[in-house]
C-alpha cells in the first residue's frame, strides 16, 4: 500500500530494509539507539501481519517518518478489537510539517476498514510535546488506570532468596489476590505452591479459567497471548501456578524495550487469572512473588499494568501489593 500524504510525502508499509533509518531517527529523537527494539517489532510483524500495523512517511529523498501499532483483542478485560500505537517518530527536519499527523490518519484509515473502533496509546504526563500532539488528534484521556512497581520495593519486593523454579515468568488477573501479611505471603509464595514458566500445553487450562472469570470463549485470543509469550517475547516471563496437580492460576506479561518512548526496559503484566475453585489459597501472591524473583534475576527493575477504573478488588490487591499510579495516562480515540 501506497499512500499520498500531501506534497512530497507517500506512506507505505514499513519494510525490513528501514530499519537502519527507523532507527537513527529514533536515536536523534530519544538520544540513545533502540535497535533491538525495533528488530523484534518487526520481525513480529513479518511473522504475524493480521496483528501490526506498521507504515513509513517518506520524500523523494528518504524516510521521514514512521508509525508502529499492534492489535488489541481482550487485553484490559476488552471484548472488542482496538488498535494501540506503539511508537510514532519523525525526524528533525521534517517536524512541524504535519507528517506525524499524517501517518496517524493512515493508521486510523486502515483500522476502519478492519472495523476497528477505537485507536489507543499512552505518554508521560512529562512528554509536552506528545500530549499536545495527542490532543490536537482528538485523544482524550481513558478511563482504564496505569500502575507501576519496583521490583525490590512493596510487600512483593525480592529479598535475598533465588527464584523458587528458577524460569522467568509473565501475567494476567484473577477473582481473588491471596496472602494479607508479609509472613503468610511468604510462605504460600514459596512453600505452597507450584509456579512455573507457561508452556504450550497449558492452554486448555488457561482458556478455562478465563471462561469462568470473564464468562465468555476467548480460546482464540488467549492462544494468541500464549504464542506471543513463548515465541515473540525476547524473553519468557509468563507464568502458571499448580495446587492440587492442577493450573490454578495464571500471569501473562512481557518484556518491554521501548513502546511509548520507554527509554528503560520494563515488565508489563496483561493479565493474572485465578481459578475461583482455588479463591483465597493466595495463587495470586505466588504469581506475583514469582515473577518479581525472575525479573529481579534479570535485571528488571519495574513491573507496569492497566487496570479499569471500576475494578476495585484488583486494584486493592496490586496497591497492596506495591503498585502505586504511573507517570505514564492512558489516551483513547473513538474512530466510529
Amino acid at each position: 500500500m501506497r499512500t499520498d500524504l500531501g506534497p512530497g510525502i507517500k506512506a507505505r508499509q514499513l519494510a525490513p530494509r528501514d530499519l537502519d533509518r527507523v532507527v537513527t531517527i529514533d536515536a536523534a529523537l530519544g538520544g540513545r539507539s533502540r535497535r533491538a527494539y525495533f528488530e523484534r517489532r518487526l520481525a513480529a510483524a513479518r511473522l504475524d501481519p493480521e496483528h501490526h500495523l506498521q507504515f513509513a512517511a517518506e520524500d523523494e529523498l528518504d524516510l521521514t517518518g514512521f508509525a508502529l501499532a499492534r492489535m488489541l483483542a481482550g487485553e484490559f478485560g476488552r471484548n472488542r478489537p482496538a488498535l494501540m500505537l506503539e511508537i510514532i517518530g519523525v525526524t528533525f527536519p521534517r517536524r512541524g510539517q504535519g507528517i506525524g499527523r499524517r501517518l496517524l490518519e493512515t493508521l486510523e484509515t486502515e483500522a476502519r476498514r478492519r472495523s476497528i473502533t477505537e485507536l489507543w496509546t499512552q505518554a508521560s504526563w512529562r512528554q509536552d510535546r506528545m500530549l499536545k500532539f495527542l490532543a490536537r488528534a482528538g485523544f482524550a484521556l481513558a478511563s482504564p488506570q496505569l500502575l507501576e512497581c519496583p521490583v525490590h520495593a512493596g510487600a512483593y519486593g525480592v529479598g535475598a532468596e533465588p527464584p523458587a523454579s528458577g524460569t522467568p515468568a509473565e501475567a494476567h488477573r484473577e477473582t481473588d489476590y491471596g496472602a494479607s501479611t508479609v509472613d503468610e505471603f511468604d510462605k504460600l509464595a514459596r512453600d505452597l505452591h507450584d509456579v512455573r514458566s507457561m508452556a504450550k500445553a497449558d492452554l486448555d487450562a488457561i482458556v478455562n479459567i478465563d471462561r469462568k472469570l470473564t464468562g465468555r470463549e476467548r480460546r482464540a485470543y488467549m492462544e494468541h497471548k500464549l504464542g506471543e509469550a513463548l515465541g515473540d517475547s525476547a524473553v519468557r516471563v509468563s507464568l502458571t501456578a499448580r495446587c492440587e496437580d492442577s493450573i490454578a492460576g495464571f500471569a501473562m506479561a512481557r518484556m518491554d524495550y521501548g513502546d511509548f518512548g520507554r527509554p528503560e526496559p520494563v515488565a508489563v503484566l496483561d493479565t493474572l487469572g485465578v481459578d475461583p475453585d482455588y479463591a483465597r489459597r493466595g495463587i495470586g501472591a505466588a504469581l506475583l512473588s514469582q515473577l518479581f524473583v525472575n525479573l529481579a534475576a534479570l535485571g528488571i527493575e519495574a513491573v507496569e499494568t492497566t487496570v479499569a477504573h471500576n475494578d476495585f478488588e484488583l486494584l486493592g490487591f496490586l496497591y497492596k501489593a506495591g503498585f502505586g499510579p504511573s507517570e505514564r495516562l492512558a489516551f483513547v480515540k473513538p474512530l466510529a
